[in-house]
């Protein structure tokens, strides 16, 4: 005969099998987060599904329309479509953001692994000059670099990527100085390995993983200063659209066409926020 439990013990063990399940939680700060980048990324990859207006071309007596189902972000002066002109300088601006984040990515990795794991007196020149850089906030440093390279969307990337390399330098330099005394990096040393194959091979793979974790961080923040630098002109010649560019084209019309500066805005907003958001979840969860 099979045992039964009596009543009480069944309801005493029921809440227990309850308490030990872990249901799937699901971040919907996070889904909204991914998803806003999704969409931006999607409109730099195929803007034409979009938005079927030309972003160059407006009809003059259509400028200056607030939003509408017709016109989402409204018309500019001339009667361009606001909203295809955001979808299509969508491109640019993250293509600036890439080639910002690759430039301070591989300078920083190159200046901080070799001051690091050198040390002496090539040490001691990098880091006063990283200092120096430190000492003066990065976007004066990248609006300093672009006055001296010139207009244009690639030099103001190459700006804002300089601007970056000093964060950067440092970050991987004080985890290059941890790692070169571990005892598996002198016992490569002991069997007579190459400087320069203990440095790839056994020091930069691990110094480099809180450098992936700061380029997640400023991923946003390069997507701000390139906007800011495009704000002040320093950009893509008009008529060619960039997000920084746009706010700029629309401050001398808040007070009769406010969506001018404000959607492109909450556009450049809303892609930072998520961008600095979904980084921090993930370097809290490291």
């Amino acid at each position: 005969m099979t045992d039964v439990l009596p009543l009480e013990t069944a309801a005493s063990t029921a809440p227990a099998r309850r308490r030990t399940r872990t249901p799937f939680r699901v971040r919907y700060d996070l889904v909204l987060a991914g998803a806003v980048l999704l969409v931006i990324v999607l409109w730099a990859a195929v803007p034409q599904l979009f938005t079927s207006q030309n972003p160059l071309v407006g009809v003059g007596a259509a400028a200056h329309q607030a939003p509408s189902a017709a016109h989402p972000f409204g018309t500019d002066m001339i009667g361009r479509d606001l909203f295809a002109r955001v979808v299509y300088g969508t491109r640019s601006s993250l293509q600036a953001t890439a080639v910002a984040i690759a430039i301070a990515f591989v300078a920083s990795t190159v200046i901080g692994l070799v001051s690091g794991f050198v040390g002496g007196v090539l040490d001691e020149v990098l880091m006063r000059v990283v200092d120096v850089m430190l000492a003066v906030p990065s976007l004066l440093v990248s609006l300093l670099l672009v006055t001296a390279l010139g207009f244009g969307t690639t030099n103001v990337a190459i700006a804002v990527g300089i601007g970056s390399v000093a964060a950067f330098s440092r970050v991987l330099r004080s985890e290059v100085l941890k790692v070169r005394t571990a005892a598996y990096v002198e016992a490569a040393a002991g069997t007579g390995a190459r400087w320069w194959d203990i440095l790839l091979r056994h020091v930069l793979p691990l110094a480099i993983t809180p450098i992936l974790a700061l380029v997640a961080l400023e991923f946003g923040g390069a997507i701000l200063a390139i906007a800011s630098l495009n704000f002040l002109g320093y950009g893509a010649a008009p008529p060619a659209p960039d997000w920084g560019g746009l706010v700029s084209d629309g401050r001398n019309y808040l007070a009769t066409a406010w969506w001018l500066t404000t959607l492109p805005g909450l556009v450049i907003v809303a892609v930072v926020v998520s961008a600095n958001h979904i980084s921090r979840v993930l370097g809290e969860s490291r």
